[in-house]
């Protein structure tokens, strides 16, 4: 670092072991050197990417602490140069470089000039993993794939049944059209459902979810979703309702859409029967579906309400558990999973009742 004004020693001690404590309190790696490109300050993260100790580090030349190279095999310090350059020069951006473990780190730097536009006083490296990077780039392209497998699906039977319609009306009855129709009409939803987890997902990882509260009457609104789910393919679904539960505050359209996951998703991943509880318990109104499927076990239970989360080989976007996880925590409930009397796996919700005095 640049030269100071001579201080007692006792006092440059404590400067010292103050600036050495507060970046080592940093969670990226600091690297400092001096005019001279000589390094003076290095905190623990850093000597932990760059392979080395603070020991080992401190007093020796720049260019043999900041080791990563890029992918032809140049160093950081060969390749910015940081103290050469315009006298306007200030910093170098953050680019992806190899350590020598192979890991990828992040490296950024501040480049101090004397007053004036002097020469280089010193220069403050930092340094990151490239780990949060890769999984981000990971999830992106799962979302990618995802997304693209569970709109072909849909797409492609709209496509064939209206290709089907215009190639062969003349030679199909009602009967027939009114079927490809309805099946079209199907697929739509289905898309547009997609489309609407898609962006309620974007909304929650991005805090920017909106809702529309108001008191709900659970077993009609959970009735309908039953029936939608009917029209789409027959199945056997059960309500069981102990006692007439309170109104619950909550935005319907929500409400509906994290019942509509829970109900496909134990249609796809159990069989006939599925059975939605509601009961009363305390000031809370509990949604359970059960269904006779494979069950989850308690150890990946957890993991169950991530993104791109799936199990089986019955396929899925892998995001509806994650989506009804964040709606139903929206509104101040929980999710749980639990077994099943059916066998399977129990999803378990609870919903704030509506109290009228607020």
């Amino acid at each position: 670092m640049s030269s100071a004004p001579d201080v007692p020693d006792d006092v440059s001690g404590h400067m010292v072991a103050d600036a050495r404590q507060t970046v080592d309190a940093l969670p990226d790696g600091v690297v400092i050197a001096d005019e001279a490109g000589t390094v003076r300050l290095v905190n623990d993260r850093a000597a932990a990417l760059l392979g080395t100790t603070r020991e080992a580090a401190e007093g020796r030349a720049l260019a043999d602490v900041v080791t990563v190279t890029n992918q032809d095999g140049a160093s950081w310090v060969a390749c910015t140069r940081p103290y050469d350059g315009l006298v306007t020069r200030t910093g170098v951006p953050e680019q992806s470089w190899v350590s020598s473990s192979g890991e990828e780190v992040l490296v950024t730097a501040r480049i101090h000039r004397a007053p004036g536009r002097g020469p280089v006083t010193d220069v403050a490296v930092s340094l990151r993993s490239g780990r949060a990077r890769a999984r981000l780039d990971r999830d992106r392209s799962d979302l990618v794939a995802t997304v693209a497998h569970e709109l072909r699906s849909p797409l492609t039977g709209v496509k064939g049944f209206v290709q089907a319609l215009l190639n062969r009306w003349d030679r199909l009855n009602d009967e027939q059209k009114k079927l490809m129709l309805t099946t079209v009409h199907a697929d739509s939803d289905r898309l547009s459902r997609l489309i609407t987890e898609l962006l309620d997902v974007a909304r929650l990882d991005t805090g920017r979810l909106s809702m529309h509260q108001r008191p709900c009457d659970v077993p009609v609104l959970v009735g309908r979703v039953i029936e939608s789910v009917r029209a789409g393919a027959p199945h056997d679904i059960d309500l069981r309702t102990a006692e007439p539960p309170p109104a619950i505050w909550a935005d319907p359209d929500k409400f509906t859409q994290v019942l509509t996951n829970l109900l496909e998703n134990a249609i796809r991943h159990g069989s006939d029967p599925v059975c939605v509880n509601v009961e009363v318990q305390g000031e809370l109104v509990v949604v359970r579906v059960d269904d006779s499927g494979d069950g989850i076990p308690p150890e990946i239970r957890r993991r169950a309400f991530t993104k791109f989360w799936t199990t089986g080989q019955r396929g899925g976007s892998g995001l509806g558990l994650y989506l009804v996880n964040g709606l139903v925590k929206a509104h101040g409930g929980t999710v749980t999973i639990d077994d099943s009397p059916l066998g399977g796996a129990a999803i378990v919700t609870t919903w704030p009742a509506f109290a009228a005095d607020g």
